[in-house]
């Protein structure tokens, strides 16, 4: 299906001549003189436009052409057919609107004006291929966009959910690596709730959050009168994730003793209480996640190396937020829908700045500050679009590509967020327009003659569009 195809359906020859060769230059145009050829063209040739004459003909009363207009949408609900008709048959013209015809034309024909109707329908064809691609696209990876709680379309971390199903069922250890904030703990929760154990305990530690003299307690328990305030016999973490899972988040903040004391239950998944004499058995399988390079710590002599092989039988490093391609915006708005239900806001959407500088920012907190500023954003928006003050974010000027790691990465119009519910046919389509034209730009950094391309359109028709929808080109270039 293309909008460059044009089917001309009309019984006048000299008619088709002229507009054979009026549209030659710009499109394949396709002709046919009778219900039949046409309809076997649209199912055959599968053309984006058409003009027809809706009396074949030529008889006023026989207006042959309704059953093509309507046979011929039913065939491909997006062709875009342009209806010619006598200059005093406007009644049947607004009918062929109305049962779908994109627009109409009245005889005499000045090619001139019809071509600007044409490549008007040209256009629009193109914007709503491309929207039912791409959703499409989005039906077929919405299967996989949000696991386990944690929301992604990018190819990286679909990866990481292939990954964590395969590793769930075996009874092995696993550390998770990656940057703070990029959801370790919502994967190690995964994979207890895909393993043997999920109906036994899941229990989070964090390493790095207790203090070194209290942490072996907290991990092994103690024994009543074992230190100062040791009132009563208490189990640790170890024992209370028995036949279940325990996380160990931040591991490499354990101090020497307790490196060692966790290898050795490791060994025999054995556990000792402080001020305890008797061993207890338990069965516990460790997830350990950490966002230090424990191999460096090794030879920094700050990690066991015999410890780091027990926990590491199977690795799962996540990604930064800014190497995960598509899943900024994804992830911003569902956390747009998320606060403005609990705050009981009405924030439709971002504007277009505040959508570029969540695509040019670096995320050194990944997806924790992503949702941080989301909120806030959503508390402080003045109007119903965020613009980047209200994300407490710079402007993109002040933003480098080589920073944020997302060159040519910026996805297209199906994931920008919609402006206000359009009310008629006519504001949807303008919106899936704008929409388009600013991803389009967002992927060019800004240059018109690769937008225009992109678009699959001409230069002057670019900016003709860019001005009605008050777009400026120069907002998305790229620094140099």
């Amino acid at each position: 299906m293309s909008a460059k195809t044009l089917l001309i359906v009309d019984d006048e020859p000299a008619i088709v001549k002229n507009l054979q060769w009026a549209f030659k230059k710009d499109y394949s145009v396709i002709t046919a003189n009778t219900q039949e050829e046409a309809l076997d063209l649209v199912r055959n040739r599968r053309p984006g436009l058409m003009l027809l004459d809706l009396s074949l003909t030529g008889d006023p009363e026989d207006l042959e052409g309704f059953h093509i207009l309507e046979s011929a949408l039913l065939i491909n609900p997006l062709l875009k057919i342009i209806v010619v008709t006598g200059h005093d048959e406007k009644d049947n013209a607004l009918k062929a609107v109305e049962k779908g015809a994109y627009d109409f034309y009245a005889k005499p024909i000045a090619v001139d004006d019809l071509r600007v109707i044409v490549n008007r329908a040209s256009q629009m064809h193109s914007l709503e291929s491309e929207l039912e691609k791409l959703k499409k696209l989005k039906q077929s990876k919405s299967v996989n966009e949000e696991f386990a709680g944690i929301i992604a379309m990018s190819t990286a971390m679909q990866q990481i959910f292939e990954s964590t199903k395969k590793v769930a069922p075996a009874d092995v250890s696993v550390l998770i690596t990656g940057e703070s904030g990029t959801g370790k703990e919502l994967i190690a929760r995964a994979i207890h709730k895909l393993s043997q154990r999920q109906d036994n305990p899941f229990v989070p530690i964090n390493c790095g959050a207790i203090p070194e003299n209290l942490l072996e307690s907290e991990l092994f328990g103690h024994e009543k009168g074992s230190f100062t305030g040791a009132d009563a016999s208490r189990p640790g973490k170890l024992e209370v994730a028995n036949k279940g899972t325990i996380f160990l988040d931040e591991v490499g903040e354990l101090s020497p003793t307790l490196q060692v004391k966790l290898l050795r239950f490791l060994q025999d998944q054995m556990i000792e209480r402080v001020g305890g004499r008797q061993g207890i058995q338990v069965n516990v399988r460790v997830l350990a996640a950490t966002n230090q390079a424990l191999e460096q710590m090794i030879k920094e002599k700050k990690f066991r190396e015999d410890l780091f092989y027990r926990i590491n039988a199977i690795r799962i490093n996540l990604p930064s937020l800014r190497d995960r391609e598509d899943d900024v915006l994804l992830l911003a708005t569902r956390f747009l829908h998320r606060y403005n239900d609990e705050f009981s806001r009405n924030v439709r959407g971002y504007g277009d700045t505040a959508l570029e500088v969540l695509y040019r920012y670096h995320w050194p907190g990944n997806v924790r500050e992503l949702e941080n500023r989301v909120k806030r954003a959503v508390l402080m928006a003045a109007g119903k679009l965020i613009q980047p003050e209200d994300l407490d974010l710079p402007e993109p000027s002040t933003l480098g590509d080589a920073a944020s790691g997302h060159e040519g990465k910026i996805p297209s119009a199906e994931a920008l967020p919609m402006g206000p519910v359009p009310k008629t046919l006519r504001d949807a389509r303008d919106e899936v327009e704008r929409r388009l034209i600013i991803a389009a730009l967002l992927r060019s950094g800004g240059n018109v003659s690769t937008t225009a391309r992109d678009l699959d359109i001409s230069r002057p028709t670019l900016h003709d569009l860019m001005k009605k929808h008050e777009i400026d080109a120069d907002r998305y270039r790229r620094p140099r």
